[in-house]
């Protein structure tokens, strides 16, 4: 018991680092990404996005579940860094199988998930069962549910590509549904948030890093793409445009939905039900969103001046709605109030009036993804002057209907919390 104890990070230590090796095994969900992006690119169109999507849920599903399990164990012990770099090296399999995961790799594909799955949480059964036994046994259904959905995983593998299809979505449905139903199961019933309590900054730190990965992915492809094209005033442009996206995506989410994530995990009493709604499920759309974005800006770094194609809308369009959706509802779990962000649900209606213009207007990829970015830099600045004191420090008018709505909504949040302080819910 001895051997197992010093394996696992003291439950009570307020702040948790995020080690060297999670770093490292962070480096293989890189090429992850980069990966599904390429798929998506190569199948564009209605299947293609629902398999695209399914490898993305696959993917990010078997990465946080990892940052789980680092969050509980001691990175620093040599068997954790052993379980971490076999987790690597079938992410590495997994993720290589990508492109062809609907063809003649599935079978690799599935087996290297359902491998990375059930033998890390079986480890960490192994593991907690003598020193966080509540835990160990919340992690035991944890593996029931793995248990369940590998037929559908292994079985559509061996199947066509259009019944791969709805077995594995089947699968990925079947996983996603576990937390929520706090993984019941006969005879070994259901857990609760509490039973799985996390360390919050070191939770917040590793979904950070992640989305740092996707926007790295962008930046990678924008680079790598541009560095290989004829530079001309089209391209520039379109490379200025899509580095600007990527500047407002990482300001919309690290100002202020980052470090006030933080703060409520780490104050909250059930810091399991805040990583599992604000990090497990939350950040979903706002990876999700980058990839997609990350896709459009390589089709406008190709054809700036073409026409823009209606693949093209939804993914410079759509990508940056998805993104913003999902940051919206990040800092909704995370404020006091439970109220929605103003410039969020502004910055939507505007990708939604941007989306009725390309289609009627037909503007070049070049012209779209400007607007794409211009709206999520405008949703950036709002942000930005409505906390920090950013409008009133610097002596700027603040719009009326913009100071009635804060008003409005630190009125309502009073009335469920009288602890709400006002800069914290004017966004």
């Amino acid at each position: 018991m001895s051997g197992r104890v010093r394996l696992v990070r003291d439950p009570d230590a307020k702040h948790v680092s995020v080690d060297f090796v999670e770093l490292y095994f962070d480096l293989v969900y890189v090429f992850a990404v980069t990966q599904v992006s390429h798929f998506l690119l190569t199948h564009l169109g209605a299947v293609g996005l629902v398999q695209a999507g399914i490898l993305f849920l696959a993917v990010w599903w078997a990465w946080t579940f990892t940052a789980w399990a680092t969050n509980w164990l001691n990175p620093s012990c040599v068997p954790v860094r052993a379980m971490v770099f076999c987790v690597m090296l079938a992410s590495l399999g997994m993720s290589a199988s990508i492109p062809d995961a609907f063809g003649e790799r599935g079978l690799w594909f599935a087996l290297s998930y359902v491998a990375i799955q059930l033998g890390r949480t079986l480890y960490l059964v192994w593991i907690m069962w003598q020193v966080r036994p509540r835990l160990a046994m919340s992690l035991l259904r944890v593996a029931g549910w793995f248990v369940l959905s590998a037929p559908f995983w292994i079985g559509g593998a061996l199947v066509e590509a259009d019944l791969r299809l709805i077995l594995w979505f089947a699968a990925i449905a079947i996983e996603f549904l576990g937390p929520l139903v706090q993984f019941a199961l006969p005879v070994l019933g259901r857990s609760t948030t509490r039973d799985y309590a996390v360390s919050g900054a070191h939770m917040a730190e590793r979904s950070a890093l992640f989305i740092i990965v996707a926007l790295g992915e962008g930046v990678l492809i924008t680079g790598a793409l541009f560095s290989e094209i004829e530079w001309n005033t089209g391209n520039v442009l379109a490379a200025l445009v899509a580095f600007a996206g990527t500047v407002a995506m990482w300001w919309v989410y690290f100002d202020v939905g980052m470090r006030r994530g933080v703060d409520h995990i780490e104050h909250d009493a059930d810091s399991g039900r805040v990583a599992r709604n604000a990090y497990t499920y939350s950040h979903i759309p706002i990876v999700a969103g980058i990839i997609v974005a990350a896709v459009a800006d390589e089709m406008m770094l190709e054809h700036p001046l073409g026409h823009a194609s209606l693949a093209f809308i939804g993914c410079s369009l759509g990508g940056g709605a998805l993104f913003l959706a999902g940051t919206m509802l990040f800092k909704r779990v995370t404020s006091t109030g439970l109220l929605w962000p103003l410039s969020h649900l502004v910055g939507l209606v505007l990708f939604g009036l941007a989306a009725v213009w390309a289609v009627l207007a037909h503007p070049t990829p070049l012209a779209v993804g400007s607007v794409a970015a211009a709206l999520l830099a405008i949703v950036a600045v709002w942000e930005w002057g409505s906390f920090h004191g950013g409008w009133v420090e610097r002596g700027l008018p603040v719009p009326g209907f913009v100071q009635r709505y804060a008003d409005w909504r630190l009125g309502k949040a009073a009335a469920r919390n009288k602890a709400v302080s006002p800069p914290d819910d004017r966004g």
